[in-house]
């Protein structure tokens, strides 16, 4: 069990990022949820055997008080992670920087090895074409203030991808066994021809790890997170009609591309480049889909859990 604290001021957003990885919400429906009071504990299970034992720490100033002082033992101790979330809009930042820098001392002193990612929230607030600036501003003055430790900041927003990138990235530092599946997956894509495979939670959809053939950079860096957003979108269309998703084909002129189910938990998304027998066609389709079946076979076969 992984113990991860996801913290921030009142207001910041964490309970609706939660509520929309892990409790199926959308962006909308987080209006209606109410302020976190003192600590909300919860258990999700990912990938079957990896359990995040998550405590949403509501981030009023008395609580604040609280967890620093009379339960800092308590809340700080055997943390695997901690996520802390500033709202881009904050018109007290000077108090949310010394508040963060007195978390950041206390899992010094009780988890010294934990993982620090700092999500700078509510990021479409902000206008277009003054994010990465802002962005810059913030990661400087959150590393500057971070006493030597390492951290990773991540821009995010519930309203896109974003946010599915940054938990994405916080929950693959938490997944055993993460070279082996990378190997198996680069395996697959060099024997199926593929030109990506991504391996993505059945539940959540976020993003475990991806193989992609080639030097040459994708135009695009968050397009897994943009399709865990669209088919977490879809799955939530699909349950509300009483159905579900199984799998999926898109063809495309330069390209076909393949989701469907992997392991009991996790689908796989193989996408195949334009062929000398033509992309898209009928013969294509069935070899993939031949190829992902022997793949989950010889995955099944090397006893390797996820």
């Amino acid at each position: 069990m992984k113990k991860v604290l996801l913290m921030g001021r009142s207001g910041s957003g964490k309970s609706s990022m939660r509520s929309i990885v892990f409790s199926n919400y959308v962006a909308k429906d987080t209006r209606r949820l109410g302020a976190t009071i003192d600590v909300e504990h919860s258990h999700v299970r990912f990938l079957g055997n990896l359990v995040l034992n998550l405590w949403d720490c509501g981030g009023q100033e008395a609580f604040m008080e609280n967890y620093l002082q009379s339960q800092r033992d308590h809340i700080f101790r055997n943390v695997e992670v901690l996520i802390y979330v500033f709202d881009v809009e904050s018109r007290e930042f000077d108090h949310d920087m010394h508040t963060y820098a007195s978390c950041l001392e206390a899992i010094r002193a009780n988890s010294p090895n934990a993982r620090i990612f700092c999500l700078i929230h509510k990021m479409d607030l902000v206008q277009e074409e003054m994010r990465d600036k802002v962005y810059m501003e913030r990661s400087r003055h959150l590393a500057h203030h971070s006493q030597g430790l390492n951290i990773t900041c991540i821009a995010t927003s519930i309203w896109d991808e974003t946010l599915y990138k940054a938990w994405s990235s916080i929950v693959y530092t938490l997944i055993p066994n993460i070279p082996v599946l990378e190997r198996h997956l680069e395996t697959f894509a060099e024997n199926a021809g593929a030109e990506e495979v991504v391996l993505f939670e059945r539940t959540t959809f976020l993003v475990i790890t991806h193989a992609t053939r080639g030097t040459t950079p994708h135009p695009d860096p968050q397009r897994f997170e943009k399709i865990s957003n669209i088919v977490k979108l879809f799955k939530l269309s699909c349950s509300k009609m009483q159905a579900s998703f199984t799998s999926f084909e898109m063809r495309g002129q330069n390209f076909s591309a393949f989701i469907t189910q992997y392991t009991p938990d996790t689908y796989i998304l193989v996408v195949i480049g334009q062929s000398s027998t033509g992309s898209g066609c009928p013969q294509e389709s069935a070899t993939t889909l031949v190829n992902i079946e022997m793949a989950r076979q010889r995955f099944a076969l090397s006893g390797t859990s996820i």
